[in-house]
């Protein structure tokens, strides 16, 4: 694989509901999502679907909660998958420098995977692709800043933003090359890897809750997706927002509780 150590590879949607989440996603973002589970999920005991863009390629899968999974404590959220050479040796390094493994290694039919929380306590998945034979320099495209239907920005709330960034520049090569101060609120740290600045981290703001990953999807238009979004079900609760690059923001919620946002042009 071509994308560099540290990469996001793959997104992924826990949900209680994936055929709502279908009725939800695919008129704002644009997004086709399966009506069905892949197959090879099906045959595990799992609802997993795919997220197809209206390019063909791929923007990522949607998990459907079970029982078990919503007793452990999970509930409706959007993750990423970093780039690893290997899973194995990654949730080690993680858990003796503070981390959890969440989920142990497992091989799937693309891949290795596994979930971690970082020292601070933020899920994430870490993953060695296996690409199909004869494609082995394939890369993943789900992470771009500018293309539509895909994440354009990854962005860490962490109750220590210090030691965060010890830990992702150590475990998976993030530099931090610039930050933009923002006053009580801290700096805004920038995230560099392989050379492209795929998103920031900041201290957690008191507002939220618990530490967390936070994914910005790329739309159309901001209003028209704002308005679809509040009309489906969806809450908005911070934006539309100016942001550099001419780009409008929104954080807010799917309607099954999953944290999303947005980033998008204002209509003309």
């Amino acid at each position: 694989m071509t994308n560099p150590v540290g990469s996001f590879i793959w997104y992924e949607l826990m949900t209680s509901d994936p055929d709502a989440a279908a009725k939800f996603y695919e008129p704002i973002v644009g997004w086709k999502i399966s009506a069905h589970s892949d197959p090879a999920s099906a045959a595990g005991g799992m609802d997993y679907r795919m997220i197809e863009r209206s390019d063909g390629g791929m923007a990522g899968g949607v998990l459907k909660l079970n029982d078990d999974m919503v007793k452990g404590g999970a509930r409706p959220c959007w993750l990423g998958y970093l780039y690893v050479t290997d899973v194995d040796a990654t949730v080690a390094a993680v858990v003796a420098d503070g981390g959890k493994a969440l989920m142990p290694g497992m091989d799937i039919e693309v891949g290795r995977i596994a979930m971690i929380a970082d020292p601070q306590g933020v899920p994430i998945y870490v993953m060695t692709p296996k690409p199909p034979a004869g494609k082995e320099d394939m890369s993943s495209d789900v992470w771009d800043r500018d293309a539509p239907q895909r994440v354009s920005w990854n962005e860490l709330y962490t109750p220590d933003l210090a030691a965060a960034k010890a830990f992702y520049g150590k475990h998976f090569n993030f530099e931090f090359n610039e930050s933009l101060p923002m006053g009580p609120m801290g700096d805004y740290c920038f995230i560099d890897v392989g050379g492209n600045r795929v998103g920031a981290m900041m201290q957690k703001p008191e507002a939220v809750p618990v530490g967390l990953w936070n994914y910005y999807i790329r739309v159309p238009e901001i209003d028209a997706a704002v308005a679809k979004l509040q009309e489906l079900g969806g809450q908005v609760f911070n934006g539309p927002m100016e942001v550099p690059g001419d780009d409008w923001v929104i954080n807010g919620m799917d309607a099954q509780g999953a944290m999303v946002s947005l980033c998008g042009k204002k209509g003309s």
